[in-house]
């Protein structure tokens, strides 16, 4: 699987180019009306229970307009924060802290949000099962959101569609689910295989085949269970499909060793921070 990276490099031109949507073509008209020799204190709090992260990417935001604006972290990325807690100090020209305040804070609310929800998955499944993330995530951030997956606790899948066989159902109806298997065992050259069955028969049909996970689609409880239960001795098993925070402890205990859950990256609400000087 390719690795998540969070360099300094990659941090400095995510953060860059937010930048540059903001301030493209006359930079912030409305800050720039405050006193330019205003030194001001403000803290970073968070208006709810979360788990936090994107430290990084705020702090970067606000060397990049001001190298002299101090950023004090007091939590770390991960860490669980309850209402009204204070995350980090920023003091500095009060102007250009007010230029980078929004994009700090998107970017803080957003993969903060992304780990939250992932946490509540992670403990509704329990420490048998692992929740999983997916590809559906938005186009070009996909390194942000897979990392606040995992500062949630959740385990990141296949990054993109080189690393790994994924066949899935519509793979399979345009070809036959047997000979696409044979195919990718043929292939893989040290990747792994999953295979995606939405039903008992499919999975009866590819038993005893040599690759790595199935991957059960939108199957009820009970036939998830049985399914498990024959898959469970020779493959890694895996749900997906519809699931939430009301099913997803129902799912966990049918066996499953994990589920894969596209909403956390893409539809996890922004967590509600504020910078309140």
């Amino acid at each position: 699987m390719s690795k998540i990276k969070l360099s300094k490099d990659f941090i400095r031109n995510t953060v860059k180019r937010a930048l540059n949507e903001d301030l493209y073509p006359s930079g912030d008209i409305t800050s720039s009306l405050v006193k330019n020799n205003k030194v001001i204190k403000v803290r970073l709090i968070s208006n709810q229970n979360a788990i936090v992260g994107g430290l990084l990417f705020a702090k970067q935001t606000f060397d990049l307009i001001d190298k002299k604006i101090k950023f004090l972290i007091k939590k770390k990325d991960g860490s669980i924060v309850r209402k009204g807690s204070l995350i980090a100090i920023i003091e500095g020209n009060a102007r250009n802290i007010l230029i980078a305040e929004r994009v700090a804070l998107n970017f803080l609310s957003h993969i903060s949000g992304i780990a939250t929800k992932t946490n509540q998955f992670v403990k509704l499944a329990g420490k048998k099962c692992k929740i999983c993330c997916t590809r559906k995530t938005i186009p070009n951030i996909r390194v942000i959101q897979k990392y606040a997956v995992k500062l949630g606790g959740g385990t990141n899948h296949r990054f993109n569609l080189s690393d790994e066989f994924l066949i899935k159902d519509n793979h399979i109806a345009s070809s036959n689910i047997k000979d696409l298997v044979l195919l990718a065992i043929n292939n893989k050259k040290g990747r792994k295989i999953t295979v995606e069955v939405d039903n008992l028969k499919q999975l009866k049909t590819i038993m005893g085949l040599k690759f790595n996970t199935v991957l059960f689609d939108n199957m009820n409880v009970k036939n998830l269970r049985t399914g498990v239960k024959i898959a469970k001795k020779y493959y890694e098993t895996e749900a997906s499909g519809n699931i939430n925070l009301k099913t997803v402890k129902s799912i966990a205990k049918t066996g499953v060793d994990r589920i894969s859950v596209g909403s956390i990256t893409h539809s996890s609400a922004a967590i509600d921070l504020k910078l309140e000087i």
